[in-house]
């Protein structure tokens, strides 16, 4: 199942079976232990250990929140829906949530990757715009734009951000042949797509560069590794060989 179909499976089940054992007069305490205890088993099929979390902490805080149910009227909880729905449309679901690159995540990769001024740099869904920041301090003289398709996020990406091109749109079905740089920070099942179509598309010396996820198979021309950050993985995809 495609993310985040597991953990709304997972938070499913885990208030399905809350409210059976309620049903049968289970003591409280015991129904949230055991459904509690259900979520955290069900976190195994996140992929990561943020996904994890969320699966896990889902009944947890769901239940917490559901105190307020008495104090709201009962329009009040499509406005979270309609948020998360602008935030991160469906099509959207397949890339990754919205996790901001770390500050100085990219600090060093000019150094391994290094560009001519004026280079295209495309940061490859751009969310709030941290990663074009970063960016921009790796390549000050770079023609930086970035692809966002959530259009809320594009509008404060693109106030954040007024030194790049900021477009709202699909980062798979954009055209990377003029970019000499590639960034994402995508999830792992995104990557043998990224590579696909890198290599359909970018030129022979140009970068395809991900922050925390390798490409599965492929040897990586540099990796940008630092202590207590995330690795940085630079493939050359025109050049790129299997292992």
């Amino acid at each position: 199942m495609g993310w985040p179909l597991p953990a709304l499976v997972a938070w499913a089940l885990a208030w399905a079976l809350f409210i059976g054992l309620q049903m049968l007069a289970v003591p409280g305490w015991v129904g949230i232990a055991l459904a509690t205890g259900l979520g955290a088993v069900l976190s195994v099929f996140g992929t990561t250990p943020w996904r994890r979390l969320f699966v896990a902490a889902g009944f947890p805080l769901s239940l917490a929140a559901s105190g307020l149910a008495g104090t709201l009227p009962g329009w009040a909880w499509l406005l979270p829906l309609v948020l998360l729905a602008a935030i991160y449309p469906l099509n959207a679901w397949a890339d990754a949530p919205l996790f901001p690159t770390p500050r100085d995540a990219l600090h060093g990769l000019a150094g391994l990757a290094p560009l001519a001024p004026r280079a295209r740099v495309l940061d490859a869904g751009c969310g709030l715009g941290a990663g074009l920041r970063e960016l921009r301090r790796e390549y000050p003289q770079a023609r930086l734009a970035g692809i966002e398709w959530s259009w809320p996020l594009r509008l404060l990406c693109a106030l954040r951000c007024r030194d790049a091109t900021v477009t709202r749109g699909d980062i798979w079905a954009a055209d990377w042949s003029a970019q000499d740089l590639v960034y994402l920070f995508q999830r792992p099942e995104s990557m043998a797509r990224a590579l696909e179509k890198a290599r359909r598309e970018l030129r022979p010396d140009a970068w395809l560069a991900s922050l925390e996820f390798p490409i599965a198979g492929v040897s990586p021309h540099a990796v940008l590794r630092r202590p207590d950050r995330k690795p940085v993985w630079l493939y050359r995809p025109g050049q790129a060989a299997a292992r």
